[in-house]
């Protein structure tokens, strides 16, 4: 299956309770990074990896997000008379990345329950989830790896990322075993939020999955686990242990992630991102230098 029918499935219908009082009038997947809000990064992932039908999970207060993926012809038109070439293009990349639908997700029932509500859009073919938590670096590919490793063994494909063993409890955790002749890895388990004493390793898994539509079914009949919610990790766990399934592999992620679901995370995104653009890195770099000096 190529990557043109291939649709992605962006989970944004959470309360953004960590940037309060931000997040009170405004979804928190609209926060800025830079100059474009974090969804934004997530769209044009999936659009890069080839990706043209998107659907977002949203929740009650989310229009702004819609509204920003919509055109706005008297902005557009403004900027046209001014001449403003650079803004114009930029407003108008928004809106033309993809087809770009919205569906509400109703009660807050996990992210299981979340990737479910996509089940009539996405209907019976493969899909990608993308957490817009976690930004990917434009330079590092990741998405068109794991579709790729899709395409070629027919499992459900999980993002992995070395974190620091005392931070697991953060993250769904993988047990893996090595794939012969892949860079992937098989998955043999999957454990949500674990203590670090119970973690099968440090590998955690990053909002990035690449799922068959078999997994709407497990997700039916998945029970709330941590939390009280449905877990996809939970759903995950079942396909990873299926013996007449091709199971679950994960791809580890070594390059730059960004993640903006965490305060302190959220700045260092900023910084970071700033820093390596040409239009603002040569002036914020030695200004943050010397800040650096003066702490």
């Amino acid at each position: 299956m190529g990557t043109q029918k291939m649709k992605a499935v962006i989970p944004a219908a959470g309360l953004g309770t960590r940037f309060l009082p931000a997040t009170k009038a405004m979804p928190k997947e609209m926060l800025p990074v830079v100059d474009k809000p974090a969804i934004q990064y997530v769209v044009e992932e999936a659009a890069n990896a080839g990706i043209e039908d998107i659907l977002v999970i949203i929740g009650r207060n989310k229009n702004a997000i819609s509204n920003h993926f919509d055109s706005v012809p008297e902005l557009e038109v403004k900027l046209m008379e001014k001449g403003d070439t650079g803004r114009l293009e930029r407003v108008m990349k928004s809106s033309d990345l993809a087809d770009i639908h919205f569906v509400r997700q109703g009660e807050p029932k996990g992210l299981g329950h979340a990737v479910l509500r996509a089940r009539t859009h996405v209907g019976d073919s493969s899909f990608a989830v993308l957490l817009g938590d976690d930004l990917m670096d434009e330079r590092d590919p990741l998405l068109t790896e794991m579709i790729a490793e899709h395409e070629r063994t027919g499992a459900a494909v999980v993002a992995l990322m070395e974190v620091d063993p005392a931070n697991i409890h953060m993250y769904g955790a993988a047990a893996v075993e090595e794939l012969e002749g892949s860079d992937a890895v098989r998955v043999t388990g999957l454990v949500e939020k674990p203590a670090q004493e119970d973690a099968p390793s440090n590998l955690a898994i990053i909002g990035r999955y690449v799922l068959p539509a078999s997994v709407f079914d497990v997700l039916e009949r998945t029970e709330p686990g941590k939390g009280g919610e449905i877990q996809l990790t939970d759903a995950l766990q079942e396909l990873a242990t299926d013996p007449n399934g091709p199971g679950v592999a994960g791809v580890i992620f070594r390059g730059r992630r960004y993640d903006t679901g965490d305060r302190v995370d959220y700045i260092k995104a900023i910084v970071q991102l700033a820093s390596d653009r040409d239009d603002l890195g040569p002036e914020l770099r030695p200004w943050l230098k010397d800040f650096a000096e003066r702490l």
